[in-house]
């Protein structure tokens, strides 16, 4: 029993390392968003696009099945809706506000999370995690000093963390019953196939710009590594976690982000007293909260 016990926690443990570096590889797409030269919206298609095909050729060449059932399909390729309308709400708010502003309403993924996971699971509230939740948007806010004044980059921002949140639930279900890239496989193909028609529906193919080799070469980087790779990591450690400890985990994201910034292009004026300060605050929440939890659990079964 003492053995099953431990494989169970080295299992948990190796799934908190691939969670923590599949954080670590999403703040690595900031450092890349600034380097490729296209616009927001053309990077997310050319992304999404790029990590289909990936995962098309890898069931492919290993001669994985990847059919699912026609009522599968219809949930996933749905919540491909939901990835498309996060990645585009996001980048969207990066540019009606700040990068800042768009990082700040993303931290609220861990609040929504906190409050949708359980409605939709027919659970009690966690005031904990609301408090988790909360405590994260403040170290948030501290790191990029919130500017309020961009009132349509913060509702796009947060429809955005809405969205973030519904799918990381959704899958946290879905990963139960189906492999991990299979279901990033129709996530993608439903992002990529709602991500055309918002194009279409715009306008936005008439201006389409073809990426130079360099671009195309981050692209590359951005839709194996960064996406379809993350991607497949971040939902298959699911079945380990809930959707809210993946999204506590998930805004060590702009810290990442920083400190690659400031590597990559000496940005030194981000590594300020409010960005260690914040990211602190942040760190305390994500690595005391499930301490703090056991605690709680620990004083209810006495």
């Amino acid at each position: 029993m003492q053995q099953t016990n431990h494989t169970g926690e080295a299992g948990i443990n190796k799934n908190l390392l691939i969670l923590h570096f599949t954080v670590f590889i999403w703040g690595f797409t900031g450092v890349l968003g600034k380097l490729i030269s296209i616009s927001a919206i053309n990077l997310v298609w050319y992304r999404v696009l790029i990590a289909f095909a990936t995962l098309f050729l890898y069931f492919n060449i290993r001669k994985v099945v990847f059919k699912v059932d026609r009522k599968t399909f219809i949930k996933l390729f749905l919540t491909g809706a939901l990835v498309g309308g996060h990645w585009i709400l996001f980048f969207g708010s990066i540019k009606a506000s700040t990068l800042s502003v768009a990082l700040v309403c993303l931290s609220s993924i861990t609040l929504f999370t906190a409050i949708f996971e359980p409605l939709i699971n027919k659970k009690a509230i966690s005031k904990l995690e609301i408090a988790a939740g909360i405590l994260i948007i403040a170290g948030i806010i501290i790191i990029f000093k919130f500017e309020s004044r961009y009132t349509k980059g913060i509702i796009m921002g947060l429809f955005s963390a809405i969205f973030a949140s519904l799918f990381s639930i959704i899958n946290a279900r879905q990963v139960k019953k189906l492999e991990a890239p299979v279901i990033a496989f129709y996530e993608l193909a439903g992002a990529l196939i709602w991500i055309s028609l918002f194009l279409a529906a715009t306008g936005g193919f008439a201006n389409f710009a073809v990426p130079g080799s360099q671009d195309f070469g981050y692209l590359l980087l951005l839709g194996t590594v960064c996406t379809s790779l993350a991607y497949v990591a971040g939902v298959s450690v699911m079945r380990e976690f809930s959707a809210f400890k993946v999204a506590l985990i998930t805004n060590l994201e702009p810290v990442y982000g920083i400190v690659m910034s400031f590597l990559f292009f000496g940005e030194l004026r981000l590594l300020t007293l409010g960005f260690w300060i914040g990211a602190i605050l942040i760190l305390s929440t994500v690595f005391l909260f499930p301490f703090a939890q056991k605690h709680i659990s620990r004083r209810r079964a006495k």
